[in-house]
């Protein structure tokens, strides 16, 4: 079975708006890669097979390692990532999950020791804009192409 709608037409408002959501991530000053392995770590969790897809071929572009992109799904027993991006991802899981254990402090607080406040409070802009990709995208049964 195919995609259910066309959402772009259905409702390009909604689309529009999560898009503004989406454009916020280049006022962040956030790496792209980063931002990358953030939205490919948020497709997997909610195991959207269209946003894995596109954020793979993405980070490629980007120069993302076929090794780190292999990896992600197990980044916390690998070396293949910098201490702020094992920050990031945790929180990643976190936020994405949130309705299995929330955000502890503990996650908040390593989080803390590499992004200011205004960068946590962006990073999850970040985590949250993915998800919605995400739900909209499974929601409406795409498939990567």
């Amino acid at each position: 079975m195919g995609p259910r709608t066309n959402y772009m037409e259905t409702a390009p408002e909604l689309v529009r708006l999560i898009g503004q959501l989406e454009m916020y991530k280049n006022q962040t000053g956030f790496d792209k890669k980063l931002i990358e392995l953030i939205k490919i770590r948020a497709s997997q969790i909610n195991n959207c097979a269209f946003c894995i897809n596109m954020h793979t071929k993405d980070a490629r572009k980007l120069g993302e390692t076929e090794q780190r992109l292999y990896c992600l799904s197990a980044w916390h027993e690998t070396d293949f990532y910098s201490e702020e991006e094992k920050a990031a991802l945790e929180l990643t899981e976190a936020v994405t999950m949130i309705s299995s254990n929330g955000v502890s402090d503990q996650v908040y607080e390593k989080v803390r020791q590499h992004f200011d406040e205004k960068q946590y409070i962006d990073l999850v802009g970040l985590i949250i804009t993915i998800n919605c990709w995400n739900r909209l995208s499974i929601a409406n049964n795409n498939v990567p192409e």
